[in-house]
């Protein structure tokens, strides 16, 4: 196993497209347990997350969609892709324009995968490692893809997301998953998204995007 997350992220994906946004190259994983169970090691010796950021997940598609059919939604932006994966969302944003692209991830393994996509698209994004969670603003536009599928990860992220969406616009991209808030949640647009068994139950996710706003329960 290398000590290097970027040759890590080379050896254990293919070059490969989103079925809902083929505009962006990625880093992805073509087979599940392969990389699972190499990454189980690095995790075991290392403490590092699972690889989610070897898919492209169904949230992260329908913002990267929505923000490339919508370029003047961002276009000039200071955006940050908050839990970012491979950051296909955030790469969006750089193609649409935006001034400013923060990719965010705890994962090592994601952070050198987020930068090795950015390169392979040609756009500048700036992959930031650790929780920015409780960071004082320093965005317009924070992008949230399927962030609310666990009870604890959906307490520690929503009083901060709360307190930014005072200052700017925060989207969260919700596949059904159970712990989206519902107060102070407002939908703009939705997208079908193709999906695989292996990673859903179905294979086919119905997508919708949600503006925040500072008050809800």
């Amino acid at each position: 196993m290398t000590e290097d997350p970027a040759a890590f992220v080379r050896a254990q994906t293919v070059a490969g497209r989103a079925p809902l946004v083929p505009e962006i190259a990625l880093h992805l994983a073509t087979e599940i347990t392969p990389i699972w169970q190499a990454t189980e090691t690095w995790l075991a010796e290392r403490n590092v997350e699972p690889p989610f950021w070897a898919f492209a997940w169904p949230g992260g598609q329908a913002l990267a969609r929505h923000v490339l059919d919508h370029p003047g939604s961002v276009a000039g932006k200071r955006v940050l892709d908050f839990a970012a994966g491979g950051g296909i969302a955030a790469i969006a944003c750089a193609m649409a324009g935006a001034a400013l692209v923060e990719a965010a991830e705890i994962d090592p393994l994601a952070v050198a995968a987020i930068a090795l996509n950015a390169a392979g698209n040609a756009v500048a994004v700036t992959a930031t490692g650790g929780d920015v969670v409780g960071d004082a603003c320093r965005w317009d536009l924070i992008l949230c893809g399927d962030v609310c599928y666990e009870a604890p990860m959906t307490g520690h992220i929503l009083p901060w997301l709360r307190g930014l969406a005072r200052q700017a616009e925060v989207w969260v991209a919700d596949p059904g998953r159970a712990y989206l808030p519902r107060d102070g949640m407002t939908p703009f647009a939705e997208y079908r998204v193709p999906t695989t068994l292996e990673l859903e139950d179905r294979t086919e996710r119905l997508v919708r995007l949600f503006r925040m706003s500072a008050e809800g329960g």
